[in-house]
């Protein structure tokens, strides 16, 4: 299979298998939770990574109409402009706080043991990333909403620098020695002038990656280290570590609704790694973290 699914989801799934227990699958697979769709023959097995994106559609409750057309332009606007690319509360177990244990496990100098363990770690890695997204997210805020003489006494930057970013036409504002990717996949590149590289982040040719620290991770240079290096753990080294995109564009929105039900169906797609409950914390702008 390429990648893993919601547990409580009503999923599909390309999975392969040996040609040689197709029969014996005919006769074993007897639950009624599973149904096979469709089987084509191929020389190639389906291996992890092997995703292009991920289709969603799920259903919103108790949605007034008034909130589901609100919910309908927020969206669109989004599919444009792009939203920050957060790990889910998913990723942090049930009380939220998996990310603890992760570093314990991480900082003991003990090799992993199981699925659990790694588990745990990779979810101190996604604190570290969403910690660090969310910091470049305000900054970028902070630079957006207010003229530069307000903006550098917020954030301790010289009036010069402030200038130059403001400059940036997308609200993500990048730094030199950030890490680019072109997007949706590509080689990784580093910003050395940033109106060019914005200019390029606008278009959607490229976007910003985060770092998800761990063994042979790559980091960041110049001024965008300096804002990176706070959320690396340098210590963490019983996990591979990895670029992630920051910033990433849904597609192909659209949504139906209901009167007579107030639920409101959307529909969109993501890039392989990004979480659906993200995307719609973001157009309505409330947690979707049961209580």
């Amino acid at each position: 299979y390429a990648g893993l699914k919601d547990k409580n989801a009503t999923s599909i799934q390309y999975i392969s298998i040996p040609k040689q227990y197709e029969k014996e699958m005919d006769i074993n697979l007897s639950t009624e939770k599973i149904e096979i769709l469709e089987r084509s023959y191929n020389k190639t097995a389906i291996k992890i990574g092997h995703l292009k994106a991920n289709h969603f559609s799920i259903v919103l409750h108790n949605i007034h109409e008034k909130d589901a057309t609100f919910l309908n332009t927020v969206a669109i606007k989004m599919q444009a402009k792009g939203i920050p690319n957060y790990y889910g509360y998913q990723r942090f177990g049930e009380d939220g706080r998996s990310y603890l244990q992760g570093k314990s496990i991480a900082h003991s100098g003990k090799k992993l043991k199981g699925s659990k363990e790694k588990l745990l770690v990779s979810a101190y890695q996604s604190y570290l990333y969403n910690k660090w997204l969310s910091s470049r997210v305000e900054l970028s805020t902070i630079l957006t909403k207010h003229d530069f003489k307000i903006a550098s006494q917020k954030l301790k930057y010289p009036e010069v620098l402030v200038k130059i970013l403001q400059k940036q036409p997308q609200f993500f504002k990048l730094f030199l020695g950030d890490i680019m990717m072109p997007y949706p996949y590509g080689k990784t590149l580093y910003v050395k002038d940033m109106i060019h590289s914005g200019q390029s982040f606008l278009k959607k040719n490229i976007s910003p990656t985060g770092l998800v620290c761990g063994e042979n991770a790559l980091r960041a240079q110049s001024d965008a280290y300096h804002l990176e290096e706070k959320f690396d753990d340098t210590e963490l080294t019983s996990l591979k570590g990895d670029r992630r995109f920051a910033w990433i564009w849904p597609k192909k929105f659209e949504s139906t609704y209901d009167k007579s039900t107030k639920q409101l169906r959307v529909n969109f797609d993501l890039p392989k790694g990004s979480y659906a409950t993200t995307f719609l914390e973001e157009i309505g702008k409330f947690p979707l973290k049961p209580t």
